[in-house]
């Protein structure tokens, strides 16, 4: 997954951008909301961490700005992450539009679940887990089996997985597989998508992902 990380203390954005990286998301960090601003206006993000407290422009008149877009795009859903924690900051975030809350200091492994179970709520789904077609994978574990027997995924390998599960039937170009799987910075192989998609097929079955041809690749939908 692919997200913006809007948070202008150094060290706490150093080390949320370590911990997501090592749990294979691609993350853009970004120090002041006026650049939060921008990079939400210009391109898709499955998540937005967003402070409040940012210079050039606050995280609430970030939010509100991106509630009020109407371009047609998909909702990002937005965890605010800040030292404000009196109700009356809690309740005006929320209100703003955020997906949930989190006080500073909190815990990675808090933020990371809290993250999961949003963007779980955005898609539609209660369980924890994803199932589909024998392949079951736990967002919380990065655990991966199909038909019951464990599958070892690299970290990108299981965010293409992740990607594709997380709408089947829905055709992802390999421009937008790229973009959840490197932040800005990152150096993009040319046919790294390809090279990906190969090892999950040969672990997970020559037909379970499908492409078509010059457009990108999708999972089947369940039947029925």
């Amino acid at each position: 997954m692919r997200v913006l990380l809007a948070e202008d203390d150094m060290m706490i954005g150093d080390s949320v951008r370590v911990a997501l990286r090592q749990e294979g998301y691609a993350v853009d960090w970004v120090r002041d909301g006026a650049a939060a601003d921008a990079s939400l206006a210009a391109e898709r993000y499955d998540l937005a961490l967003l402070d409040l407290g940012l210079p050039r422009r606050d995280g609430l008149e970030v939010l509100r700005g991106l509630r009020a877009r109407r371009d047609g795009r998909e909702v990002t859903p937005v965890i605010v992450m800040t030292a404000r924690d009196a109700v009356p900051d809690r309740v005006a975030g929320l209100d703003a539009g955020a997906d949930d809350y989190v006080v500073k200091p909190f815990e990675l492994d808090e933020l990371l679940a809290r993250m999961r179970a949003v963007v779980r709520r955005r898609s539609g789904r209660a369980a924890p887990v994803i199932e589909h077609l024998g392949v079951r994978i736990d967002p919380a574990t990065r655990e991966v089996t199909r038909d019951g027997a464990p599958v070892v995924l690299s970290a990108r390998e299981y965010a293409v997985l992740e990607a594709l599960l997380l709408r089947p039937g829905a055709v992802l170009s390999r421009a937008q597989l790229e973009d959840r799987l490197y932040g800005w910075g990152d150096a993009i192989e040319s046919n790294a998508v390809s090279v990906f998609i190969h090892q999950l097929r040969r672990k997970l079955g020559a037909d379970f992902i499908r492409n078509v041809r010059g457009v990108g690749y999708f999972v089947d939908k369940p039947k029925g």
